[in-house]
């Protein structure tokens, strides 16, 4: 079956957002790159005020992994917060589900508190901080 990691973009503040989730969500960055390491081409200059900003970070959560980078240079993506998606969570049992609702809630917006729905699942949406937008969804029969 495949597996789908979330791949996040940031204007300057991708390291914080990364350490705020390994806070919550625990576990070791496998990767960490930043621009400076990048060799430059014909297409691209790295500024000296985006050397330090992240390329590349990976953060395994589970079976899946949540990458994300800061945007730089008119060569690179531009910066749209938010981007008009969530990031689904799918835990494994309701501690977990409220343990990782107040992390990521921590200093954002609740937009549904976590609680029973009329689909059947245990389920809460927030906005973390960083103007991520998040869902957190447990299925009853998980519960």
């Amino acid at each position: 079956m495949a597996t789908i990691n979330t791949y996040l973009n940031f204007e300057g503040n991708c390291e914080a957002a990364f350490n705020f989730y390994k806070s919550v969500f625990g576990g070791t960055f496998t990767f960490l790159g930043r621009f400076e390491e990048m060799p430059e081409g014909d297409g691209y200059k790295v500024s000296e005020t985006d050397k330090n900003k992240i390329m590349h970070v990976s953060l395994p959560i589970g079976k899946t992994i949540l990458m994300g980078s800061d945007t730089v240079g008119d060569w690179g993506p531009k910066f749209v917060q938010g981007n008009n998606f969530s990031v689904s969570i799918i835990p494994d049992n309701t501690e977990e589900a409220d343990k990782l609702f107040k992390g990521l809630s921590a200093g954002g917006q609740i937009t549904m508190p976590m609680e029973n729905t009329f689909w059947g699942s245990y389920f809460g949406m927030l906005t973390d901080k960083f103007g991520i937008n998040w869902m957190v969804n447990l299925e009853q029969n998980q519960a």
